[in-house]
């Protein structure tokens, strides 16, 4: 099924549900209970194939690649529904395989998209495991523990903000090691772990890197120009798009308002330079840091508190009723579950028992 390697004991379909055809990787028993797995950006469901083979007897593991990664049907991401493509498309490939409940971990992006499951349907959701989750709030454009806005427009958010020489190189499928041009290999070692690690699947990681459908309308989405520092805002299709903090809407607060509330492990690495409360990846950060010009200052558009807003977040979920645990695993990246596989798959399995 898929043109990306998978390890043995992983199984390749595809599902077509009543809203697109879904590329899904498999594993474990049929009758087992059903963990979905949910890829970051730039990844697809091969990211987490280690993990699922790992899963204690008796689950099931589910990781579909998303609209718009992988070799999922590419139709394209309405943005300014903001995560709600994603939330309907999971939400369909659960009543087509017909599972009621299940535990569900998100990575990154992936995490975004649980946030706003947990949102939509918490009843179906058991447990929760957020792996590096980007804010609930989205990505860039945004400050202060509630998310506020930088700007009305969402300037510095989207898919104007995103590096135009690493989606060219992802376009062409550029699997070099050459240095200073954002190479996807690059900025995949870089990155997504701390180096000098490196995983033993860096192969097939990589093609799964550059299996995201790349365009103006795809990755990493169309942009307007703006009146506001940095220049750019949000246009209205693609995944960056889709996690701009200008079409949150009151998914947060539903988010904290669900009932019942999945008790929720959060996991992230100390070093991570992607979600951080000074991501590299923030354009209020580069602008801190002399990167950008014109920079308006630390009151206007400081770098975005992504750590900061989702421990916020998280402690108002667990003050509404719910509960959460933080663990952060020193010298690691954006990655945990690929870093630290026995530590996360400890906390991770002592989650799913209803022991964390």
């Amino acid at each position: 099924m898929s043109n990306i390697p998978t390890l043995p004991g992983i199984t390749s379909t595809m599902v077509q549900t009543p809203r697109l055809q879904m590329h899904v990787l498999s594993s474990g028993p049929a009758d087992g209970e059903p963990v979905l797995f949910v890829h970051g950006n730039a990844s697809s469901a091969t990211f987490w194939e280690e993990t699922m083979l790992a899963l204690p007897a008796g689950f099931r593991a589910i990781a579909p690649d998303l609209r718009g990664y992988g070799e999922t049907e590419d139709l394209l991401i309405d943005a300014t529904r903001g995560c709600g493509d994603w939330v309907d498309d999971l939400l369909a490939l659960l009543d087509t395989l017909g599972i009621e409940r299940c535990h569900a971990v998100g990575h990154s992006l992936g995490g975004v998209v649980l946030f706003n499951l947990i949102a939509a349907a918490p009843q179906r959701i058991i447990t929760a495991t957020l792996a590096a989750p980007g804010s609930p709030y989205g990505f860039g454009g945004c400050k202060g523990l509630n998310g506020e806005l930088c700007w009305p427009d969402g300037a510095g958010s989207g898919g104007g903000t995103v590096n135009q020489a690493f989606v060219e190189r992802m376009a062409a499928g550029d699997t070099t090691e050459e240095a200073g041009v954002a190479a996807p290999r690059v900025v995949m070692n870089t990155y997504y772990w701390k180096p000098p690690f490196r995983p033993a699947r860096e192969e097939a990681l990589l093609l799964s890197l550059l299996s995201e459908k790349v365009g103006p309308q795809r990755y990493p989405g169309d942009f307007k120009p703006s009146p506001n520092w940095p220049g750019i805002a949000p246009g209205v299709w693609g995944p960056i798009n889709a996690i701009s903090p200008l079409y949150v809407g009151d998914s947060v607060e539903r988010f904290v308002a669900a009932d019942p509330k999945p008790p929720i492990l959060w996991v992230r690495g100390a070093d991570d330079q992607i979600v951080s409360d000074m991501s590299l990846f923030d354009v209020g950060t580069l602008g801190q840091l002399g990167v950008l010009p014109d920079w308006p200052g630390a009151e206007a558009h400081p770098p975005q508190p992504m750590i900061s807003q989702t421990r916020a977040v998280l402690e108002r979920y667990a003050a509404a009723g719910g509960s959460y645990r933080e663990v952060v695993f020193e010298n690691c990246g954006h990655t945990p579950y690929i870093e630290y596989p026995e530590q996360f798959n400890a906390a991770f399995h002592a989650h799913l028992a209803g022991q964390g």
